[in-house]
Parts: C-alpha cells; structure tokens; sequence
C-alpha cells in the first residue's frame, strides 16, 4: 500500500511540473532596441526634459488577441523622437479571465515636449512605477 502511495505521489509530481509552472524564473521581455521616428525636425532632448508614454499592446489572456509589436506601434508617433522602446507589464491586478486584458504596454521614451502630441495619438504618460 506504501509503494503505491509513493508512486502515486511521484506520478502526480512529474505531471505536475509538465506544463513547465515548478519554480522555473519566468524568462523577462527582451529590451527592444531604440528607435528614432522619421522626418524629425527636433533636436534631442536631455535627460531631464525625457517622459515616458505608453499604449497597452492589445494582447488578451490564453492566447487570445493580436498583440502589436513595440516596432509597429512606435510608426504612429511619427513626428516625435522616441529615445528607447520597451514592451512592459503596468504591475496591476488584472482578472485571470481567457479574453481579458494581459496589463502589457509598449512603452516609449520621448521628449516632454511632446507629450501632449502623443497623448492626442492615444497615448499615456507612464506612471506604474
């Protein structure tokens, strides 16, 4: 009866840990490189004068969802210098609901100048961390 207490026991670890959920570090989003957005007249800003902004990348949870590449959406700042690009989690509690927002945002480094063009684009001033 041990015996088959114990196999039972180490069945239910293996398959357990099949999907790939046991104590396995999440692996982070790879840092995009920076892009510079064409026909820029401006010239670049400091450090102090930089803001970041952001617009959730449209992914939805199990897979559902067509997530836009940090790349793709960088084209609708268009006019704006964009110093780094990311894609990051906003670090709120979303519902664990197939089909519900995932929190993922391409976020943007762009001079504080130019905030209030990118909010007229649909973008926010990242304010998560």
């Amino acid at each position: 009866m041990a015996v088959k207490s114990l196999s039972f026991f180490m069945l239910v670890g293996l398959l357990g840990c099949a999907q790939g959920h046991c104590r396995h570090p999440a692996t982070p989003p790879a840092e995009a490189k920076p892009l510079e957005a064409t026909d820029v007249t401006q010239t670049p800003a400091v450090a102090g004068d930089r803001v970041f902004v952001y617009k959730y990348d449209g992914s939805l949870q199990c897979k559902m969802g067509k997530p836009v590449a940090v790349e793709v959406m960088a084209k609708e700042l268009q006019g704006i210098t964009i110093f780094s690009s990311v894609k990051k989690p906003d670090g709120l509690m979303h519902i664990q609901v197939c089909g519900s927002a995932t929190g993922i945002a391409n976020v943007y480094e762009i001079p504080s100048k130019d905030l209030k063009k990118a909010e007229s684009k649909g973008f926010k001033k990242w304010s998560f961390e």
